[in-house]
């Protein structure tokens, strides 16, 4: 390879290796990670490469304390070869629109410039640009009635979700529903949990066996420890969502049967509540169904089946329906007294 295409690809990599500010890297990881890859190239000549393209690009060092840290400057924009294309900007963009609640802090920070260019990128192309405008004709609506999400702090998010990538355990100031004081806990992270409009974090308590699910705006404060995550024997992601913890339940199978009224559960025909879900309507009621199926017993099942009102009705098991009997009786009292 002749020398001055060494050095261009050279300069190409060391570029790469410089992370974004906070964060930095000194000459010794960088002359390290080039050694690896071939490069033979002392510590003095990279830092006069460095302090070379400090002058063209937007790099700054960290000489406050040894070893000296290299990094781009927080606000300097991305580029890369080849440039973008229309749809790698269009999915930067949804990225950043739909997925920034549950990425890790750090490739937030790390795609900031991207998705910035993604959006220069989609914005410079003239009317009619048609993968611009895919971002004008699409929508996620919530299925239910619709909430603004609780604030979560930046740095909590960041750390947190920082310690979930490395499997590091976290020190946190933990506020509980209805108290006005946070408590100190030591967790273990496992999982970050988008139910509707809240992110939740799902970890097992100091050393206790059993999980437990935080709501990231009640974490105050938070800071990552050095010691490693150590998840519950046989941990499966999956297999707590099947089960329906998110869903507030203890997530133990029920047979349910329902019978519903006036069409209520057509829908259930192309949507079904579980795999062996059985539908059928009843001789000469079209419009009533008798709907079975096996699903976890929570309460989110039992909220959906009261926003039906009157147009549904549970058959089995005998605990749902006593439960939803006393629930209506509740609110007919509720409505009667306040006449």
């Amino acid at each position: 390879m002749p020398k001055q295409h060494d050095t261009l690809f050279r300069h190409w990599r060391m570029l790469r290796m410089i992370p974004r500010y906070p964060h930095k890297i000194s000459i010794q990881a960088i002359h390290g990670q080039l050694a690896g890859e071939g490069f033979q190239i002392t510590e003095r000549t990279l830092q006069r490469d460095l302090n070379e393209l400090s002058s063209v690009f937007p790099l700054t060092v960290d000489d406050r304390e040894k070893p000296y840290g290299w990094s781009w400057d927080k606000e300097a924009r991305s580029f890369d070869l080849p440039c973008l294309t229309g749809t790698e900007a269009l999915m930067l963009a949804l990225a950043e629109r739909y997925l920034r609640q549950v990425m890790p802090g750090s490739t937030i920070e790390a795609l900031r410039p991207y998705f910035k260019s993604a959006r220069e990128r989609l914005n410079s192309e003239p009317n009619p640009y048609p993968v611009r405008s895919w971002l004008d004709k699409i929508r996620s609506v919530p299925a239910t009635q619709p909430l603004i999400p609780p604030k979560i702090d930046v740095e909590v998010h960041r750390v947190v979700t920082d310690a979930l990538l490395k499997e590091r355990q976290l020190e946190i100031a933990y506020r509980k529903k209805g108290q006005q004081q946070a408590e100190n806990y030591t967790i273990h992270p496992l999982a970050l949990i988008q139910h509707g409009s809240i992110l939740y974090l799902y970890a097992r308590l100091f050393d206790y066996p059993n999980t437990i699910t935080l709501a990231m705006h009640r974490i105050e404060r938070v800071a990552m420890s050095e010691q490693a995550v150590i998840p519950p024997p046989d941990f499966d992601l999956d297999n707590q969502v099947a089960r329906g913890v998110w869903e507030f339940g203890a997530g133990e199978p029920i047979a349910l049967r329902l019978r519903f009224y006036d069409g209520a559960g057509e829908h259930l025909r192309e949507t079904p509540l579980s795999s062996d879900q059985q539908v059928q309507s009843l001789p000469g009621q079209p419009e009533t169904l008798d709907v079975s199926a096996t699903v976890a017993n929570t309460l989110q099942l039992k909220w959906w089946l009261l926003g039906f009102g009157e147009r549904v009705e549970a058959l089995a098991p005998e605990s749902l329906r006593r439960n939803l009997s006393e629930t209506s009786a509740k609110m007919h009292n509720r409505y009667d007294d306040a006449r």
